[in-house]
């Protein structure tokens, strides 16, 4: 890439590869979060330091339920450690495919795969670090992907779209994306748009809500599931704008409606998840409880039959169309700009 869009991506390079040596270097708060901590702290234990102290993100993007067997790509994988706990998660039947562009981080994250994968007990990797870009991910045949993660690293690009189209390019028919990024709660003036330390602090390419939104879908990716978000304390520049991390997952689905249509049908989850046994979160505002019939819309009807969460609930056929589904307008519609981010 050339132009602006190259010096940045040198920039980029720099600030990660040489400026940044831990995690405690970064001067504001998005790319710091315990959540990882507190969900694998067992799994971290087998890690070396080196990996975790360059750990950069800003939420926790991998899903909470069975992961073993599936090819996964971590896109901005940095030093690897989200790449070793999928890799733990998805088992020696499984693979894990962690692409950067910053060399520096590529070496320590293959420095400390041997030992990792025999610290794991396995007989052989099933991780490997990839150098590119992640706009295109040229090293990732199309339709190979179970699953695509992503912590804090999408809000980099300026080429968001993009991104979203290798990530849909990349995913087998019914597989998914779930990422954590920064996003604002306006659209951010030049001043802070230009900002070379708040880019690499994760905040200048934040995208507005909305808009990340919009990206999503003309990339093809209907009804994406906001999972989480958290607000973010940074404040930058005289704008006012408000940050959060967020945590979304997408399907690669096209049956999917624009709305969330009601065709009269119930989900039951079974309890067979062995991380979520008495119930299972599959977004924000959907929380199954086992043995326990609940009104779905088409769409999650879909996402319940059509993936690889079809092994854990029973879902009844479509009857007939009532018309709009009553879902939770805050997995709906982006929220009011005064609470985008609380």
């Amino acid at each position: 890439m050339t132009g602006n869009n190259g010096t940045a991506q040198a920039h980029l390079r720099e600030y990660y590869g040489k400026t940044l040596r831990r995690t405690e270097d970064l001067r504001f708060g998005a790319c710091c979060t315990t959540e990882t901590s507190s969900r694998f702290h067992e799994i971290l234990r087998l890690i070396p330091e080196e990996v975790k102290t360059r750990q950069y993100g800003c939420g926790s993007p991998i899903p909470a339920d069975d992961l073993t067997g599936l090819t996964v790509v971590d896109l901005g994988c940095g030093a690897g450690t989200d790449c070793f706990i999928l890799s733990r998660l998805v088992g020696p039947g499984g693979r894990v495919i962690g692409l950067d562009m910053t060399e520096e981080q590529l070496v320590v994250a293959r420095r400390n795969a041997e030992s990792v994968m025999a610290r794991f007990g396995f007989a052989a990797s099933n991780v490997e670090f990839r150098a590119g870009f992640i706009e295109s991910a040229d090293s990732v045949p199309a339709e190979s992907v179970d699953l695509v993660v992503s912590n804090c690293v999408i809000n980099l690009s300026p080429f968001k779209e993009q991104v979203f189209r290798t990530i849909r390019r990349m995913l087998k028919p019914g597989g998914e994306f779930t990422i954590s990024d920064i996003v604002s709660d306006r659209r951010l003036p030049a001043e802070i748009r230009d900002d070379r330390l708040l880019h690499g602090e994760c905040l200048a390419g934040a995208e507005y809500y909305n808009d990340l939104r919009d990206i999503m879908e003309t990339a093809g990716f209907r009804d994406v599931r906001e999972v989480s978000r958290r607000t973010l304390e940074d404040r930058v520049g005289l704008e006012g704008a408000r940050f959060c991390s967020v945590t979304l997952r997408g399907f690669k689905l096209p049956e999917l409606d624009r709305r969330c249509e009601d065709y009269g049908q119930f989900a039951e989850y079974d309890g067979t998840s062995r991380e979520q046994p008495a119930e299972f979160r599959l977004d924000g505002g959907h929380l199954f409880e086992r043995g326990r019939p609940v009104a779905v819309c088409r769409n999650t009807a879909l996402l319940l039959t059509q993936t690889r969460l079809a092994k854990y609930f029973r879902v009844t056929p479509p009857r007939k169309h009532f018309g709009i589904f009553p879902c939770a307008p805050a997995q709906r519609e982006a929220k009011a700009p005064e609470s985008c981010c609380g």
